[in-house]
């Protein structure tokens, strides 16, 4: 950012050339990310699917579990819905943002008029989720028609026989770890195309794009404290437990969290503190957790979901009640297939910049702010696990 501002006053290099450098630079960096989304996407939905437990064995705790993670990342995504409507942050003075974020005019010229809701663009997009020829929807980034066919794909692997399962299931788990492991290395490229794309944005427009980049940064903040300090607090009042009592036994693991965040790094340490310090039993803190450090992301969907509002309203768009829905939805199946790593949530927001048909470079400015919400929506990824464990424990003490 720093060495963004002093560009303009010719400092270091001509402005132009500085620029063209780090639109090179974040480019290999972005083209990477758009790499990525068809085979993450794809292997994590259906390894997700794949891997769940046999569901008649599960009983009451394994359908509290399901269920309780369902409702909490439901809950987070409308929060973030409601607080990026009202206090608009890709807005300046009621005009878009998206000049002042550095967004090229060829990036915004590749915004589509989305702002209209009729019956026919509802009926376009269901259409669109049932994509006559898979490859080709994979080719041109139809990503509902890829998150269809990788529900269905992962379903109907669950109803063949159990040993063509297992082999298919080995087969994509190994898939989906290895998209993992180049996610990993792409992000060992981040701090480079991440400094990139934040000094293009700021040599170019100057102080100009901390305003709206500081109130999406307070609005992401706003709507992750109020799931952290009054939905999920609510949740455990509703089933007999005092937050606060709770938040003070997980304090090691929070902390752990935010400092790597990573939810999965953390899960040793959250296991240790819901079973020592909070007294749940191993038997439930053994499936909540794990399965929960995988499907359940609260923060991550909100993130997303304001996010990709955020640069809709920064390119000028009206976001509808249905378009919102599209934009929700999405946040919540691609969190589940995020992976618990450092900024994997940014794969998650390119799809649902794929499905509004917006441009993934407009995913450059909010780089610059990413790293610190990275590490405050782990954490409310990991309270959220750890109070699915507790509600679970009070419903299904005696499953």
């Amino acid at each position: 950012m720093a060495i963004g501002l002093a560009i303009p006053s010719g400092l270091f290099f001509r402005n132009q050339l500085f620029i063209d450098s780090c639109v090179f630079v974040g480019t290999m960096f972005l083209n990477g990310l758009k790499m990525l989304i068809v085979p993450i996407i794809l292997s994590s939905i259906v390894a997700g699917i794949l891997n769940l437990p046999n569901v008649k064995g599960l009983g009451k705790m394994g359908a509290t579990t399901a269920l309780y993670y369902l409702m909490t990342s439901v809950l987070a995504v409308i929060t973030g819905c409601i607080f990026v409507f009202a206090l608009k942050p890709g807005l300046s003075h009621s005009l878009p943002a998206g000049q002042l974020l550095g967004l090229s005019e060829e990036v915004m010229k590749k915004v589509p008029d989305i702002s209209s809701s009729s019956i026919a663009d509802m009926k376009d997009i269901f259409l669109r989720m049932i994509p006559p020829n898979i490859v080709s929807a994979a080719a041109k980034g139809q990503m509902l028609g890829i998150i269809f066919f990788g529900i269905l794909f992962g379903i109907s692997g669950q109803l063949i026989n159990s040993k063509s399962k297992k082999t298919l299931a080995g087969v994509v788990q190994a898939i989906f770890e290895t998209t993992m492991k180049m996610t990993e290395l792409i992000m060992y490229f981040a701090p480079f195309g991440i400094f990139a794309l934040v000094a293009k944005v700021f040599a170019q427009t100057g102080m100009d794009a901390l305003r709206p980049l500081a109130i999406f940064f307070v609005t992401v903040i706003l709507a992750l404290g109020f799931h952290f300090f009054i939905t999920l607090p609510l949740i455990l009042r509703l089933f007999g437990a005092s937050p606060f009592e709770h938040m003070k036994r997980m304090a090691p693991a929070l902390l752990t969290a935010f400092s790597t965040s990573s939810s999965s790094a953390t899960l040793p340490i959250t296991m240790e503190c819901i079973e020592k310090r909070a007294n749940i039993p191993n038997r439930i803190s053994a499936f909540v957790l794990p399965l929960g450090a995988t499907v359940n992301m609260d923060g991550t969907a909100l993130y997303e979901c304001v996010a990709a509002l955020f640069i809709a309203q920064a390119m000028g768009i009206k976001i509808g009640l249905f378009k919102a829905f599209v934009v929700a939805f999405t946040a919540v199946i691609t969190s589940i297939g995020v992976a618990g790593i450092p900024a994997a949530s940014l794969v998650a927001i390119a799809v649902i910049l794929k499905i509004l048909g917006l441009p993934v470079e407009a995913i450059g400015p909010i780089l610059a702010v990413d790293r610190i919400l990275d590490m405050l929506r782990t954490s409310v990824n990991v309270f959220s696990d750890s109070c699915g464990a507790v509600v679970v424990s009070k419903i299904a003490k005696d499953d």
